[in-house]
């Protein structure tokens, strides 16, 4: 695997997304599972089925893309970011001197946000430690940055994160990533109930700067446009509120560019050990248009 990525690493982005495309399209087209999942969440997110197969592919170019990202040091792989939207908002956030906090879903290069902070300043990412010996090397050598460190998804990850903030420095993470049991509640997204982890509201009640941020990947290997923005109204309420508020701001990015949301990834899962989700609740209603 590891030496799959560095052959890619050396090929153009062009070559490594057209590879990624014919990867994504043929396990869509041989795994029922992975399939089933993908049109099921695109069903349920009520997304143009048409775009079906676009979104495998590009979750296939998400795959291999992250060669070029993480064995290519970080002025390589920034050198890809051909624009910033929403500059402005990320220089006010830094501008304050408090801890910014980036919550960055599943859509598009994820990966290529925290490169590029990180060439500006500290940032402490939450990741968790895949089950692979070989991946979680491959993490840890593609991740090391002189900035940019790494925080487990466990109490002192947490510890790290809140520390970073007070230290008024950045923090990302992944606020659609399906939590273990015990480190979420169920809230709903897209119209049903999904186990959502707390940590990323709970963050949010601390005096961090809250932005929103994804990494949209250009076509024909063209490199990256990174997106930053505020939540479309201020986090407030409690961490179950804040939570939904959470799973709202995610919708929204996502309609925005939905073929590049990695939809086959399991999000409805119920953690073994959690309790199930609720019959007949009504969750706060999103009082914001998509």
């Amino acid at each position: 695997m590891v030496f799959i990525f560095r052959l890619l690493s050396f090929l153009p982005l062009r070559f490594v997304h057209g590879l990624g495309s014919v990867l994504g399209r043929l396990i869509y087209a041989l795994s029922p599972t992975y399939r089933r999942h993908l049109q099921d969440n695109m069903a349920q997110a009520g997304i143009d089925p048409a775009l079906r197969t676009i979104a495998a592919a590009e979750a296939g170019k998400q795959m291999l893309e992250l060669s070029r990202i993480w064995l290519r040091t970080l002025e390589e792989a920034n050198a890809q970011v051909v624009e910033v939207v929403g500059q402005e908002y990320l220089d006010a956030a830094r501008a304050e001197g408090q801890g910014v906090l980036f919550l960055t879903p599943h859509l598009g290069c994820f990966e290529i946000t925290a490169q590029y902070l990180s060439a500006l300043g500290d940032i402490t990412v939450l990741y968790r430690p895949p089950k692979s010996a070989g991946a979680q090397a491959l993490i840890l050598t593609g991740r090391k940055r002189a900035q940019l460190h790494l925080a487990p998804a466990d109490l002192s990850g947490v510890r790290a994160l809140i520390k970073a903030l007070k230290k008024g420095q950045m923090v990302g993470m992944l606020p659609d990533q399906a939590p273990k049991t015990g480190e979420g509640i169920w809230r709903d997204f897209f119209g049903r109930p999904a186990y959502t982890m707390t940590l990323a509201a709970r963050l949010t009640q601390t005096e961090a700067v809250s932005l929103l941020t994804w990494g949209e990947r250009l076509p024909q290997g063209r490199g990256y446009r990174i997106h930053f923005q505020p939540p479309r109204q201020p986090f407030a309420g409690d961490t179950a509120a804040r939570a939904q508020q959470i799973n709202h701001e995610v919708e929204a990015l996502i309609r925005q560019c939905p073929a590049q949301y990695l939809w086959g990834y399991n999000r409805y899962k119920r953690p073994r050990g959690a309790e199930p989700a609720p019959e007949g609740v009504k969750f706060q209603e999103n009082t914001l248009e998509n």
